[in-house]
């Protein structure tokens, strides 16, 4: 038996190709109910180009350990939550958290891309980017741009 080689030019080919990554609008459907504030699309590019940036400097915390920890510690920064985390108990605590030592923090639709934002392959349901000096003008823009989003409910 031999395999037959898939047609490049094929209608199978350019669907794949058209479909590889999701829009805005299409991540939105898979959302949490607890995923309040929630980023706009021009907030969202802005948070994922931070994060690359704060990636290069080693300036963010991945994961809810990882951050859990250094939230207790008093660590300052953006809280970036994935929307389309579940369970949802995994990272429910985390807003709370936030709120009671007045840390900004925003949801995002997508653990995938904010993973691969962080350079990872693996999906990432909470960073915490901190503040530098290399990134600060985009670090601030952020910040701004998340405390003028309305509280959660």
């Amino acid at each position: 038996m031999t395999k037959i080689k898939a047609d490049p030019d094929g209608p199978e080919a350019q669907a794949e190709a058209c479909c590889g990554e999701r829009t805005y609008h299409e991540l939105l459907v898979n959302l949490n109910p607890i995923a309040q504030p929630l980023a706009s699309r021009r907030l969202t590019r802005k948070l994922y180009k931070c994060i690359k940036k704060a990636v290069k400097q080693k300036q963010i915390r991945r994961g809810v350990k990882e951050v859990q920890k250094f939230i207790n510690k008093g660590e300052k920064g953006i809280m970036v939550l994935a929307g389309d985390t579940l369970p949802i108990e995994v990272y429910c605590h985390l807003p709370v958290m936030c709120e009671d030592r007045n840390l900004p923090y925003v949801y995002i639709p997508s653990k995938t891309d904010l993973g691969a934002a962080a350079g990872s392959k693996r999906p990432t349901c909470v960073i915490m980017v901190k503040p530098h000096e290399e990134y600060q003008e985009a670090y601030d823009e952020c910040l701004e741009e998340v405390h003028a989003l309305p509280p959660p409910m």
